[in-house]
């Protein structure tokens, strides 16, 4: 019988515009690796999408510098973004320091070590949620027009750009893994001001291949001398507290080709040298590629509101900007922070209209400020693994929207997907995960893709298994019958996918890379090919995993047992003509021949998706199970920062199995978790309702009245042993204040989640006496929660009506010593 279900329906639509090279980085400024085109970014001429993940150097410890960057680079991350805070390096009008954490030219060399191209975001207005928004209050307070082009504020800024050439041009160049600078941020109608900055920065040897500018908010940018950057947050803490999630927040999680975004900074348009804002949003330019700098790697809280976005959720936005046809992933923040010093941060008292942690800039990013990674690191490093191993291909496809998708952001019942494709291969990409808003599965779902075949053999093959519901000649129908997509599924499926000499018509699972040719591996008839390359797919959760392909199945078999390799049984089977579907309850190897050509695919269960890494830093790809967080050493070996002995096991093609890597810990110390006696609390004073207000948002407690309204715990820490120590703390109530013999070292707004503070920055001194202040949070207090907190905090006014709410639940003490991979 044939098939009787509504498809889901696309066919390619082709560029709008030729294939062209703009000045910069061509003509101008040229590179010897990076160059750009209306349509991608090159390396070496090979099409690329760059993955840039943000790093604020002064917000982290240099000690930990090397670490944190080699974790970015475990992570997929190409290129390290980073804001160079005016106000952190020169907070009086004497000469900037850059000793320390404040040594941006150690950071770019550090980067270069761990394999990163860097973007330095030299402003010098940056926002970031920092003071004056990066303005030293000496330069805020100058009666000049800041953040134009008045002779004073220039004068102002061209001694800062001098003091940056001085330390970083050297580092610039033809050659450097400085690979571009942004200009400013979030400036809106001053134009001809980013041609003025652009010409002071290469005047004094900031010089790089690409200049960036941030292009939301329908910004005025100048004509062929930027790069436009877009961002996308899933949820942001910049509206007011009562708010619905907005709109502006809702549409990053359909597929579009508008990039602009009106709601990122747009509470802060009404501040001074902020602009206006046109009602327009702004177009791609036809110039450059469509790119990204600010995705959300997660999100800061305010003391009015405190989002949080699942791993998935952060995931889902930056799948569906690929799908877009984003050239380039950027990231903020990537790895969060701390401020450096007090008083440096976004806060009603300095005029702002939000409450920002006084030193907490964690922004529940992949890689926390402690260094710990989050739920989202392994999400966004699968998508960042594909984007290496197929951004070549990737890179010169447009998207193509289906004529049938949502018709606004409140539709949750109609499927997102989209194509990105070279009319005659391509990847189908779904995303089907948001917060807030459930969805449910979507049921029956079946593509037809509209591309050219590759031979007769396709046509001929789908014909064969749709019978009179066979699609028009060129047509990919898939799966090979309907399926049902459940919520978080994020995927990227391939289209007419060649690797090897053999020919996929499709699969449905998302690739994550490909190992390389290496040696020979055994096949059904002894020997597979020297040159098959690995093809990993890892499956999606309630979606049969099923290859498309007239290829000869050599062997199929579970992958870390001993059975033999030429028995199929239990592993592939052929529902339908041309079609393999292959059990991924547990990961499985396909060797496929056709004709001359051969192909491995091993396929993962989705289950141990979120333990797996592509590691490629030191040159080779290597493919990696474990839980813990790992990177690359300066020797290419593999290191883990683990409480105890990680467990590691690597992909050996040869062998057709993950084999296990011997780890030794490199400290003396061995680690462990130990739960800290903080004795009797000491309550302080009922705390108020409100603390005051600016604009209609609540204000946080002042360092008094969190003196005055805390509740108290005092101890002291074990001595400090060989290994990273942090404090978890599992903890309710709204503000929460760290001290160190007195002096506040660490703060948080309370969302719900455990606070861990890195004890490494901290220098304790033996003995040290610390200070957990707890401010209880007010029934009325008028701050938005995350779910999880909100709903505690019902549970606890049922419960004890009128009550504030506090609690120490735990401190743990954890240390995690590194091992390293031996020989």
């Amino acid at each position: 019988m044939p098939l009787q279900t509504a498809r889901f329906t696309v066919a390619h639509e082709p560029w709008a515009e030729p294939l062209t090279r703009p000045a910069m980085g061509t003509e101008v400024d040229r590179h010897e690796r990076i160059s750009l085109t209306n349509r991608y970014v090159e390396q070496h001429g090979i099409p690329v999408i760059p993955v840039s993940g943000e790093l604020h150097y002064s917000r982290v410890p240099r000690a930990e510098w090397s670490e944190r960057l080699r974790l970015m680079r475990s992570g997929g991350v190409t290129v390290v973004a980073s804001y160079l805070i005016w106000n952190h390096h020169q907070p009086t009008p004497d000469a900037p320091s850059f000793e320390g954490h404040l040594d941006a030219a150690e950071f770019v060399r550090l980067a270069a070590d761990a394999g990163l191209d860097v973007v330095l975001r030299i402003g010098p207005w940056i926002h970031g949620e920092t003071r004056n928004g990066g303005f030293p209050d000496w330069v805020q307070q100058a009666p000049v027009a800041h953040r134009t082009d008045d002779p004073g504020y220039l004068a102002l800024v061209e001694p800062w750009f001098a003091a940056l050439g001085e330390q970083l041009a050297p580092l610039c160049g033809p050659s450097s893994n400085v690979i571009a600078i942004q200009l400013d941020n979030e400036l809106y109608d001053q134009p001809g001001h980013l041609t003025t900055l652009k010409a002071i920065a290469r005047r004094h040897g900031l010089v790089a291949p690409i200049y960036t500018a941030t292009a939301w908010g329908g910004a005025e940018l100048p004509d062929g001398e930027v790069l436009p950057l877009y961002g996308g947050y899933g949820d942001g803490f910049w509206v007011d507290a009562d708010h619905d999630w907005d709109t502006t927040f809702r549409e990053h999680f359909f597929f579009s080709h508008t990039w602009d975004d009106p709601g990122i900074g747009a509470d802060l348009r009404a501040h001074p040298g902020i602009g206006r804002r046109p009602e327009t949003p702004r177009l791609p330019s036809a110039s450059f590629p469509a790119a990204t700098c600010e995705l959300g790697g997660g999100m800061a809280t305010a003391y009015h509101r405190r989002p949080l976005l699942g791993g998935a959720d952060i995931a889902a936005v930056a799948n569906t900007k690929i799908g877009n046809g984003s050239g380039w992933q950027g990231y903020y923040m990537y790895a969060g922070g701390l401020n450096p010093a007090p008083g440096l941060q976004e806060s009603h008292a300095t005029g702002y209209p939000n409450d920002l942690p006084e030193f907490d800039y964690d922004f529940h990013a992949p890689i926390g400020a402690a260094g710990r990674l989050g739920p989202s690191h392994a999400a966004l490093r699968r998508q960042h693994a594909f984007l290496a191993a197929f951004g070549d291909r990737l890179a010169p496809m447009p998207s193509t929207l289906p004529a049938h998708h949502p018709s606004n952001v409140d539709d949750a019942e109609t499927l997102r997907w989209a194509l990105r494709s070279d009319g005659a291969s391509g990847w189908l990409f779904i995303t089907w995960q948001q917060p807030h808003v459930p969805l449910e599965p979507v049921h029956d779902v079946q593509f037809e893709i509209g591309l050219q075949p590759h031979g007769s053999d396709v046509v001929d093959a789908a014909a064969e298994r749709l019978g009179d519901d066979a699609p028009p000649a060129g047509s990919l129908v898939l799966p090979h019958a309907p399926v049902t997509v459940a919520p978080g599924t994020i995927a990227r499926w391939p289209l007419h996918l060649e690797l090897g000499g053999v020919h996929l018509d499709w699969a449905t699972a998302s690739p994550l890379t490909v190992l390389p040719a290496a040696g020979s591996a055994l096949g059904a008839d002894g020997l597979l090919d020297a040159q098959s390359p690995t093809l990993v797919l890892v499956a999606e959760a309630g979606i049969p995993v099923e290859l498309a392909t007239t290829a000869e199945v050599l062997g199929a078999f579970a992958v870390d047992t001993t059975a033999d390799a030429a028995d199929t049984g239990g592993v592939v089977s052929s529902p339908a003509p041309g079609i393999l579907l292959v059990d991924a309850s547990r990961p499985r190897r396909v060797d496929l021949a056709q004709g001359e050509g051969r192909l491995s695919v091993l396929v993962l269960p989705s289950a141990s998706a979120d333990d797996t890494w592509v590691l490629e830093a030191s040159g080779g790809r290597r493919l990696v199970l474990s839980a813990e967080a790992l990177f690359e050493d300066a020797d290419g070996w593999i290191a883990a920062r683990a409480v105890e002995r990680p467990e590691v096991r690597e992909y050996l093609p040869l062998l057709g199995r993950f084999e296990p890597l011997v780890v030794e810990v490199v400290e003396s110390s061995t680690g462990g978790a130990t739960t800290i006696d903080v004795g009797a609390p000491t309550p302080g004073e009922a705390p108020p309702a409100s603390f005051g207000e600016r604009h209609g948002r609540a204000s946080a407690p002042s360092r008094d009245e969190v003196l005055r309204h805390g509740t108290a715990w005092t101890f002291r820490l074990p001595a400090g042993r060989d290994a990273s120590r942090t404090l978890e703390i599992e903890w309710t109530g709204d503000v929460a204040r760290l001290e160190v013999d007195g002096v506040i070292v660490a703060d948080r707004f309370w969302d719900g989640t455990t606070w861990t503070v890195g004890l490494d920055a901290l220098d304790l001194a033996p003995g040290a006496r610390l200070t957990l202040r707890i401010v209880p949070l007010h029934p009325a207090a008028s701050v938005h929660l995350p779910d999880g907190a909100a709903g505690r905090r019902a549970t606890a006014e049922t419960e004890t009506p009128g009550t504030p709410l506090v609690s120490l639940e735990s401190v743990r003490l954890v240390e995690a010593p590194l091992w390293l991979e031996q020989p």
